[in-house]
């Protein structure tokens, strides 16, 4: 990325943008983006782009269930160097919004390893309907796990940061990380009113069946059919208690603006 194009503008002014926060809008296409285009090298070294659905790890490392009858999935098996872009899409010029490069390296996961077994559990949730084929022989769940990470938020609003800044720390939150699957049927069973009102309320999003996929430390993940939202925690947490109490924080939060939206009419 060169910091100093007439699309992207100054790095280091970017950063000082008051209402650009880097960092935060980083995390925020990383955990929300449902595909992306994942570059691989060829046998010849030449790159080579595709389409490919996207989840997240915990820490936020993108999982990828990929074929080994597509020619990316061979490529990796060959040199595991990729990048992968990520992208808001919307109305009006496509480069007016936000994408997110990762470079870095791959690893297929083991099935039956916690690993393999963890990466399944948050791949299907963000996409159910891979149920139909993670099974298959040739599939294989994958993991990129990111070394650089270039983002650029629009016009003039650029970054660089390293996979360390980038990523979720999950070492002392691993309590919470094994509780994450009964956590999450629990919200979207007993407290679905309270996940579509952090979608409806808190996020700006289009009413619907809202639930939750995904929790870390850092916040959760929601998905209505192919539509997904990342809903920051306001502190980060770590235990199962923890959690419970910032969720319960912000479902009053969603309630009390609902109320107050209800009353004024707008």
């Amino acid at each position: 990325m060169a910091s100093g194009s007439a699309e992207q503008g100054d790095e280091g002014a970017a950063r000082r943008a008051p209402d650009f926060h880097p960092l935060a809008l980083a995390k925020s296409l990383l955990r929300s983006a449902g595909s992306g285009a994942l570059a691989t090298l060829d046998p010849q070294g030449a790159p080579f782009a595709s389409l490919t659905t996207v989840a997240t790890d915990t820490d936020g490392r993108p999982l990828f269930l990929l074929s080994r009858l597509a020619s990316h999935t061979r490529h990796l098996e060959a040199d595991t160097r990729a990048s992968l872009l990520l992208a808001r899409l919307g109305r009006g010029d496509p480069l007016a919004h936000p994408r997110l490069t990762l470079n870095g390296r791959a690893s297929r996961l083991e099935r039956e390893s916690a690993e393999g077994e963890r990466a399944r559990g948050r791949f299907l949730r963000a996409h159910p309907k891979a149920e139909l084929y993670a099974g298959f022989a040739d599939f294989s769940f994958w993991r990129l796990d990111p070394v650089r990470a270039d983002l650029n938020g629009g016009f003039a609003r650029a970054a660089q940061l390293s996979g360390t800044e980038l990523l979720t720390e999950t070492g002392n939150a691993q309590a919470l990380v094994a509780a994450e699957v009964d956590a999450l049927a629990h919200m979207n069973a007993d407290h679905a009113v309270a996940v579509s009102l952090y979608a409806t309320t808190l996020l700006g999003a289009p009413a619907g069946r809202w639930r939750l996929t995904g929790l870390d430390p850092e916040g959760c993940d929601l998905a209505r059919g192919d539509e997904r939202r990342r809903l920051a925690f306001p502190r980060v947490v770590h235990t199962p208690n923890e959690l419970r109490a910032v969720l319960a924080d912000l479902a009053n939060e969603a309630r009390a603006k609902a109320e107050r939206t209800q009353a004024t009419g707008s």
